[in-house]
Formats: structure tokens, sequence, C-alpha cells
């Protein structure tokens, strides 16, 4: 399982709870990719009780995933078990949880705010869309250049931000304001990123190019 990149809510909160777990579990048979499953089970759980109208509940399981979501890597070092297909099924895993959580929201939201349906709606799509930017933005510019998102402006929509926005707007019940948020973030932090790594990629090139020089016959 490869390592990643911890955002700010994963440094500073996260980790204080899957740290500990990550070394209890080392003592066990428990391997990484059981663990990657089960963040993915406590989103499941998370998109069904939005489903049922139960957003405190489904919250603070988005919440609870997040950290599970970091004990994985965090026994596959201590363990020595990391593997390429770890990283890359805790990535698919984590695409799919990030889908089902913001549709979950969504449907939250339809069924119990008094907002028009069909802006709920774009707002939902415009997320899960800004969402998989993110991550797509990531995955494509390749992992010679992958720290560059992983500072600054360009880090702001970092999973583990996007998780804690979403626990904080489905336990206060303003699940519409908390769409809208996640929308513009993950958009806004996607169209920086493509303009950034245009700029950078474009200075790289020019300086990469020899130097003109002209040759004059003695």
């Amino acid at each position: 399982m490869e390592a990643v990149y911890d955002g700010y809510i994963s440094r500073y909160i996260n980790r204080k709870a899957s740290e500990p777990v990550a070394r209890v579990f080392a003592k066990t048979r428990i391997t990484p990719n059981q663990i990657t499953w089960a963040a993915f089970g406590i989103a499941l759980l998370s998109f069904i009780s939005f489903i049922f109208g139960q957003n405190v509940i489904g919250g603070l399981l988005v919440q609870l995933s997040s950290v599970v979501d970091g004990v994985d890597g965090s026994l596959a070092r201590l363990k020595g078990m990391a593997s390429t297909f770890g990283g890359f099924l805790d990535s698919v895993l984590d695409r799919y949880a990030d889908i089902l959580i913001l549709l979950g929201l969504t449907l939250w939201s339809v069924s119990n705010e008094t907002y028009p349906a069909i802006s709920i709606w774009l707002v939902g799509f415009l997320a899960m869309a800004g969402t998989t930017c993110i991550s797509y933005t990531r995955a494509r510019i390749g992992s010679s250049h992958r720290h560059l998102f992983d500072r600054g402006l360009k880090s702001l929509a970092s999973r583990d931000i996007r998780l804690f926005l979403i626990m904080l707007g489905a336990v206060a019940g303003q699940a519409y304001f908390c769409l809208i948020a996640i929308a513009a973030l993950t958009n806004l932090v996607a169209l920086y990123r493509l303009i950034y790594i245009r700029r950078y990629l474009g200075q790289k090139a020019s300086q990469s190019k020899p130097a003109f020089q002209s040759s004059k016959a003695p």
C-alpha cells in the first residue's frame, strides 16, 4: 500500500485515533486490505443512514470512515505489508465511498430540506464531479509531480477535509449548504490545479530549451 498525502484534518485529528488503532491491529492477523474494506463498509453504512433519514448517524459514520481509512496505510507500514495492489484497492474503494456518501447526502437533502429538488440535485452532481476531478488530477499528473498538490491552496480539497466538512454539514442538518461548499471547493481547486500545472510545465519546458548561440566565422 503506497504512502498517501496527509491533509490537515488527517494530520491533526484523524491520526490521533488511527495510529493507536493501527498499533493494536499490528499485533493481530488483521491485514491492511481488510481495513480498507472496513472503511468502505462504514461509508456504505453512512449512505444507508442518509437514506433512512438518520443524518447525524450518517455524518458521524462519514468521519469514522475517514479515520479508519487512515489505519490501513499505517498498518501496512507497521507490518511491512505495503503493496501496489493495496494502494490501488484503497484508491478505487475511496472513489466509490466518496460517491456513495455524496449521493446519500443529496438524497437526504431532497427528502428533508425545503430547497427546490432540481437545485439540490445540481449541487450534488457538481460536488460529485468536483470530488472525482480532485482525485483524477492528482492521479493523472503522475508521481513525479504529485507532490505539487500537497501544499497550499492546491491541497485544500483533500479527502480528509471534504469528509470532515460533510460530517459537520450532516450533523448540523445543513446538507444543501454543505453540498454547495463541497462543489465550490473541489471545482475551484481542480481549476486552480489545471492553471497552475499549465504554467509550471510551461516554465519547465522553457528552462529545458538550450539557449540560442550565434556563431560567427573568424
